[in-house]
């Protein structure tokens, strides 16, 4: 078995597209994969997460397209030939870019067809011909009823990161994307886990699979270091930047489990003084885009993500992945710690246990199949500077256990005069009316007063246009 991209039988033009990314030794899958795919059989494929899935399918499915080749400028001479469906715009985005790198030096036309973003330069893109076509479900499914994409001619579709696309939902979506392919294919099935469904999803669009395994499932690699410190809720925020200043780590990927969370901790850490950016499934596609070129620019230190980040992102040199909530899902943990120790590099995952993770971390431990001792983190106690309140509208100095007055304001001469007696508030008095100190005497003869004289009688309650009713002979008597 080959383990060098120049064993290969590729043509010239992917091999020197090879050589230009200074690809040199195959991983275990692309060495297992790459001739089975070149020999037109479907693949079942499982890999630990960041060990080069892409090359694995996008080589060999470039050097069979090779045949359809052509400079023609009609559309029709380019139809969709190769599908590649993945679960996230990230994802979808950067295998894109691979393939394009890998086809630079040949006439085979991709694109990529993402949601979060205007449909119309997609759809120039489609109407002009794209013999390889990756994307997303949801916006392919919206490209396919526009009848902006026709997938009549489909040779080849993969499945990426099968696993995730099951988890969020997506089967109906690809149920029904695989309805409109030829039903003569090559289908590839690359997950970084081989569950019961992804088996059962492989049973029905799979034939004679060849499955490639080249690492027990859910298998953290080896280069990474892993670490789980109790640490509570309010001491998360420290622990992280003491680990951070101790390590001298210049970049690192934080995990939360929720896109308030993300958006509320990445906010708290750059008001600290640290350089940090939010990736989370709230933000528009062109602020996620953003965020991620920034962080490979070395722009941003500290990317603080959802799992919408776990999967598949290729970000080469990021020494560090920190969980800052322990995942909901065991599986998401592989995948988080798999942003680091990348392609043979050592790297360095911290996982914050706080005390209501314990099921949580009894959930890693039985997918890893290993015990799991949670080490305590020591504090650097930093020695407050500069003068504190102590709560009663007076500033003292740190470490002054004494006069709460401020030492540093008051002039000298003052803090040496010793403190004067207050001056006791005297009102004056106020002059006295002697008519208000005699004793109340009624009057000898008690006369009514003027206004009760001067009264009329009270007039009739009855209006003068009202005329009183008649008084007539009853006819009947009542008895």
């Amino acid at each position: 078995m080959p383990s060098s991209f120049s064993n290969l039988s590729l043509a010239e033009p992917l091999s020197r597209a090879v050589a230009e990314m200074g690809y040199e030794s195959m991983t275990p899958i692309q060495a297992q994969a790459i001739p089975v795919v070149l020999q037109g059989r479907d693949v079942m494929g499982a890999a630990q997460t960041g060990t080069g899935k892409t090359a694995a399918f996008a080589l060999p499915l470039l050097q069979r397209l090779l045949k359809h080749e052509n400079t023609s400028t009609s559309p029709a001479r380019h139809p969709v030939r190769a599908l590649v469906l993945l679960p996230t715009r990230e994802l979808a985005d950067q295998v894109a870019q691979q393939v394009k790198l890998f086809a630079k030096n040949t006439n085979l036309r991709s694109a990529v067809v993402f949601g979060g973003i205007d449909m119309k330069p997609q759809t120039l893109e489609l109407k002009r011909g794209v013999e390889v076509l990756v994307a997303t479900p949801g916006r392919l499914l919206d490209h396919i009823e526009a009848k902006n994409a026709v997938l009549n001619q489909v040779e080849y579709v993969v499945l990426d990161e099968a696993d995730r696309m099951l988890d969020i939902g997506f089967l109906p979506d690809l149920q029904r994307i695989l309805s409109y392919l030829p039903k003569q294919r090559t289908t590839l099935l690359f997950s970084a886990t081989f569950s019961p469904e992804i088996k059962r999803l492989a049973n029905s669009y799979l034939q004679d699979p060849v499955t490639i395994e080249v690492a027990r499932p859910n298998e953290a690699a080896s280069t990474v270091e892993q670490h789980f410190y109790s640490v509570p809720d309010e001491e998360k925020r420290h622990a992280l930047k003491q680990i951070v200043r101790q390590r001298g780590l210049k970049q690192a990927f934080v995990f939360v489990n929720s896109k308030l969370g993300c958006a509320r901790l990445a906010r708290s850490l750059e008001r600290e003084g640290m350089n940090t950016t939010a990736l989370h499934g709230d933000k528009s596609q062109d602020e996620r885009l953003k965020a991620l070129s920034a962080f490979k620019a070395g722009e941003v230190d500290l990317l603080v993500a959802t799992d919408v980040a776990a999967r598949g992102l290729d970000i080469k040199d990021v020494p560090a992945v920190f969980n800052f909530d322990v995942p909901f899902n065991a599986e998401d943990y592989v995948h988080r710690i798999g942003r680091t120790g990348r392609a043979g590099q050592s790297g360095l995952a911290v996982t914050f246990v706080s005390g209501n993770d314990v099921r949580l971390v009894a959930d890693i431990e039985k997918l890893l199949k290993r015990k799991i001792e949670l080490e305590a983190i020591e504090f650097d106690e930093d020695k407050p500077r500069g003068r504190i309140n102590d709560g009663r509208r007076a500033w003292r100095e740190a470490g002054e256990v004494g006069d709460p007055r401020d030492a540093l304001d008051a002039p000298p001469r003052e803090r040496e005069r010793p403190a004067r007696p207050p001056r006791e508030y005297r009102a004056p008095a106020a002059a006295r009316d002697p008519f208000f100190d005699q004793p109340y005497e009624a009057s000898a003869a008690e006369v009514a007063p003027a206004w009760e004289a001067s009264a009329k009688p009270a007039a009739s309650r009855v209006s003068a246009n009202i005329k009183t009713k008649r008084k007539v002979a009853a006819l009947f008597k009542s008895e």
